[in-house]
């Protein structure tokens, strides 16, 4: 899988709890702030260059793999997409088979 944006990544993790993503978005939140003095690239926003630095950290795209016509992944995961924007547009992702 593969998402065609610079500023949302793709990420497997726990996906039984709902806490879980509300702690990512708080510690990369903290990680990547926002409004900081330093960046250049703000012609998009405030959230647009922290966006882009959180998608990298991340990552485009996952291998996941399928057996017996399923994704075969933990018992607790989950595929997340992580929009970076504070108001994300349209995303498109790719999913590519090898069979």
């Amino acid at each position: 899988m593969f998402i065609k944006h610079t500023s949302a990544a793709l990420t497997i993790n726990e996906n039984a709890d709902p806490s879980v993503r509300d702690d990512f978005e708080v510690i990369l939140n903290n990680l990547v702030p926002e409004n900081q003095s330093y960046y250049t690239h703000i012609f998009e926003g405030s959230d647009d260059m922290p966006a882009h630095v959180k998608a990298s950290l991340l990552g485009p795209e996952l291998t996941i793999p399928i057996s017996k016509h399923r994704l075969n992944m933990g018992t607790w995961q989950g595929i997340y997409l992580c929009e970076f924007r504070n108001r994300g547009g349209q995303r498109r992702i790719v999913a590519t088979i090898y069979s």
